[in-house]
């Protein structure tokens, strides 16, 4: 008997190799690498023929209905709610209240009249019943404790729901498939399979999905291809705040955000976050500076803060918590080149109060003050939000959809703001405006400059 040939691939990247290697030379991880047998394709006998394109005008557009899941925070990040035949990711870190969040979307889908079946691949169905009376979840909902995707796929095909719910992909496992469940292929192959029955029946499929320790998706990048959307449900589990991101949407915008309070009865969608995320805030306390931000549609307001104290290191620490590393050194050099501040002796610390996490240029502005603040130690002028990118040399930039973010922040009693010049800006009532063009300008205003 000829023996079965295998190979080694990357459970990160899905890199294959003929051996086994210590580390990845495509993602660079170590330790990834996991034996699996190859997969043949079988030789057909039949013959491939050309097939004739359409022409771009002939296609008829069937417009796709949406199905409000009944959370109006869910259905903003999905763009109005979950369109049918879709498939759906939902990706983030184990305890974070992802089956959670499914089960209440599952109930508040069945109300509205439509079927679901729900697969708990890593629960029993007394487990999720124990969870859904702790919710108060209840509706048409079908339990179907599996892992196995072909019996899922059948039952799927024979009970016909309207939403497909399938905790997690990294459970499932393909009976024709060798490997171990979660491994590439097996991942690979299940949310094929998934796919195939969402497009041809018109089922719409929900998957929740596992994350590395650095953050992204486990398993292969192609899950994120496959999909039509890719929901990132993000959260501090030392804090109640959770937000749902989304990373991509062939349906509606991307970088949307929806934004709920874990409680005891389950998640609540907040509508107005801004006043929650500004509670508690000292305003006579220097290294501190609120942001206008905008995720999406929606604009928020959160509090930079930052503090810097002498090092006894030979190294300095830079730390940051919800704004990238790179950006808080890259402000950091600004400050030392064009304001003349000195951080080469000093341990810098940033974060964004409440778990928020901000990857917009908008932060730049209100970052440099919150640090130079914190250098000086002097607070920055009561009642003033900022926000606006900074350039290399020191110049401030416009950002979009400013006159939002000063609505927002008028709204919340804020009495000026310090922004970067934008001629297209209209006056917002109660809101004093000061454009700077450069960053000492914007320090001097701020009354943080030394």
């Amino acid at each position: 008997m000829a023996k079965q040939r295998t190979s080694w691939r990357c459970q990160q990247c899905g890199y294959a190799a003929p051996r086994w290697l210590g580390r990845c030379p495509d993602c660079g991880e170590y330790g990834t690498l996991v034996e699996e047998a190859e997969e043949t394709l079988a030789q057909s006998s039949s013959r491939a023929f050309a097939r004739a394109p359409l022409a771009l005008d002939d296609v008829v557009v069937v417009a796709s209905g949406r199905t409000p899941v009944g959370i109006p925070e869910f259905d903003r990040v999905l763009g109005g709610g979950l369109v049918q035949g879709s498939l759906v990711l939902l990706a983030g870190e184990p305890g974070i209240g992802k089956s959670t969040l499914l089960l209440q979307a599952a109930a508040a889908i069945s109300r509205g009249g439509s079927s679901v079946l729900y697969v708990c691949g890593e629960e029993s169905a007394e487990q999720v019943k124990l969870r859904a009376q702790r919710l108060g979840a209840s509706g048409d909902i079908s339990l179907l404790p599996e892992t196995d995707i072909a019996i899922v796929e059948a039952t799927a095909l024979s009970e016909g729901p309207s939403l497909l719910i399938v905790d997690s992909i990294q459970t499932m496992s393909d009976p024709e498939l060798s490997g171990v469940p979660g491994s590439v292929g097996q991942v690979r192959a299940c949310a094929a399979r998934l796919m195939r029955l969402a497009k041809q029946k018109g089922i719409t499929v929900l998957l929740v999905g596992h994350v590395t320790k650095d953050g992204t998706i486990a398993g292969p990048r192609v899950l994120e291809h496959l999909v039509d959307t890719v929901l990132s449900f993000e959260g501090d589990r030392d804090h109640t705040l959770r937000i749902v991101r989304a990373m991509k949407n062939r349906f509606g915008s991307v970088s949307e955000i929806g934004i709920f309070e874990m409680e005891e009865e389950g998640l609540r969608a907040m509508g107005q976050p801004s006043g929650a995320l500004l509670a508690g805030r000292t305003e006579d306390v220097a290294g501190s500076c609120v942001m206008a931000a905008m995720e999406g549609t929606r604009p928020i307001l959160v509090e930079v803060q930052a503090l810097v104290t002498p090092s006894y290191l030979q190294m300095p620490r830079r730390l940051a918590t919800g704004i990238e590393t790179g950006r808080v050194l890259q402000v950091l050099a600004v400050l030392e080149r064009r304001a003349g501040m000195a951080f080469g002796q000093h341990d810098v610390y940033v974060s964004v109060a409440g778990g928020v996490r901000i990857a917009e240029p908008g932060i730049d502005l209100p970052l440099a003050l919150a640090i130079a603040s914190a250098r000086t130690d002097c607070r920055v002028v009561s009642g003033a939000v900022a926000f606006g990118e900074l350039g290399l040399t020191g110049e401030l930039r416009a950002v979009r959809q400013a006159e939002a973010r000063l609505r927002e922040a008028a709204r919340l009693g804020f009495t000026s703001a310090v922004i970067a010049p934008d001629g297209a800006l209209p006056q917002i009532h109660g809101m004093g405006l000061s454009r700077p063009r450069l960053l000492g300008e914007a320090l001097h205003i701020a009354g943080v400059s030394r």
